[in-house]
């Protein structure tokens, strides 16, 4: 993972002195109240993200307690109980998987936000500079409030007090101590008030992350964008921002892990069908693309308007540069000096690359997001599930499937 602060100083060097936005303003995740507790307490370096270090460690700060009190116990493994902690997946896939994904998701989307916010200003985009800086602060003022945490904080501390009176959790039965009256263990009450507090906290600060991307990109495109409706990139120059819902893929991962986690723990011990679970499965998929694909949308409102009135400005230009041709060629008359500058354009060329770019405004796309953007999202949602459907489908089986009905 690269050094924040090396990223930082590459932006820096990259941008126009005159133009450049604040450096800090360009990271989701630099500056929230979340990282500033996590390097007052030194698990976040001076320098850099420190993400592979606090994965390793909230992994082992979750996981570890409860598995060393479940084998103490003789509860891990298969032998004392028909589901033991090893068999109820969904636990050490929070714990070992999908926590450790939402910390690595941090770098990923760093690297990304500071590597994509910058182009904006380097491709010409931005006609007031100094107002895309005034976006860019009031962004960094936004993230670095307190007051989201405190809601976050809040909501993980209510959920963590009314779930287990709410309903004894199924997954928790390893740790009961007696049947008769049931009781948690010291695994159990260290999986719902740590475990998975730290699991919910990390979840609802991705989902706030989310938001603010949606906030930040919506100002952006309320700023007076230069598009160029001709661009090749067929998104009148937005087409560099398709790689960003590639940041939540980690994400994306991490709570499809979970899921499917909890339906394997399903479908092995208590014979659960896996067709059963497709339309589960489905809705997840969409309503999760939905969301991921949602900021990138914001921008659809400004290109649908910038390829409706190109479509009339380039059409009234390839006519008035057909009838000049057709004046001179096939009338064979004298054209007018308009005219003529017209015909010896020479960014226009000859009739076939006017029409070369009508045609490449008609092709233009009002979302900046391409097939690898939904890939992004769409695939690290259905590998958890294809694991699953594995348990019961044989894989090649499967797999045969799966690529018949992408043919």
């Amino acid at each position: 993972m690269a050094d924040g602060t090396a990223i930082d100083r590459q932006v820096r060097m990259s941008l126009p002195s005159q133009a450049e936005p604040p450096v800090e303003s360009f990271s989701l995740i630099r500056g929230d109240a979340l990282f500033r507790l996590q390097r007052a307490v030194g698990l976040i370096p001076a320098q850099g993200l420190g993400v592979v270090r606090r994965a390793v460690f909230y992994a082992l700060l979750t996981w570890l307690p409860i598995a060393v009190a479940a084998a103490l116990r003789g509860r891990a493994l298969d032998g004392a109980l028909d589901e033991p902690l090893l068999a109820h997946f969904g636990v050490t896939v929070r714990c070992l998987v999908a926590i450790p994904l939402l910390i690595l998701a941090e770098g990923v989307a760093h690297g990304m936000m500071v590597r994509l916010l910058p182009q904006f200003v380097r491709a010409g985009l931005v006609s007031d500079p100094a107002a895309f800086r005034r976006v860019l602060e009031g962004f960094a003022r936004l993230r670095d409030r307190t007051l989201p945490w405190v809601v976050i904080g809040g909501l993980v501390f209510a959920w963590t007090l009314l779930a287990p009176q709410v309903h004894e959790p199924h997954e928790l039965l390893w740790a009961v101590e007696t049947p008769a009256a049931p009781s948690f263990g010291f695994g159990g009450w260290w999986y719902l008030y740590v475990a998975r507090p730290v699991y919910v906290t990390l979840v609802l600060a991705w989902a706030w992350r989310l938001a603010l991307l949606f906030l930040l990109l919506k100002r952006i495109a309320g700023l007076d964008l230069s598009l160029v409706p001709t661009h090749p990139d067929r998104r009148a120059g937005l087409g560099f921002l398709a790689p960003l819902p590639g940041a939540f893929a980690p994400v994306v991962l991490a709570l499809s892990a979970v899921l499917a986690a909890g339906w394997a723990h399903d479908v092995v011990y208590h014979d659960v069908a896996v067709g059963s679970l497709k339309a589960e499965a489905l809705a997840f998929v969409v309503v999760l693309a939905v969301l991921v694909l949602a900021p990138l949308a914001v921008f659809m409102p400004l290109l649908a308007r910038t390829k409706k009135r190109a479509l009339l400005d380039y059409a009234a230009l390839v006519g008035e540069h057909g009838r000049a041709v057709h004046a001179r060629w096939i009338e064979r008359r004298p054209v007018s000096a308009e005219r003529e500058a017209l015909l010896s354009a020479s960014e226009l060329g000859p009739v076939a690359d006017t029409q070369g770019l009508y045609q490449a405004v008609a092709q233009m796309q009002t979302l900046p997001v391409d097939r690898k953007s939904v890939l992004a999202v769409v695939a690290p949602a259905v590998v958890p599930m294809i694991v699953v459907a594995a348990l019961k489908i044989p894989l090649k089986t499967l797999l045969l499937s799966i690529l018949k009905a992408l043919a």
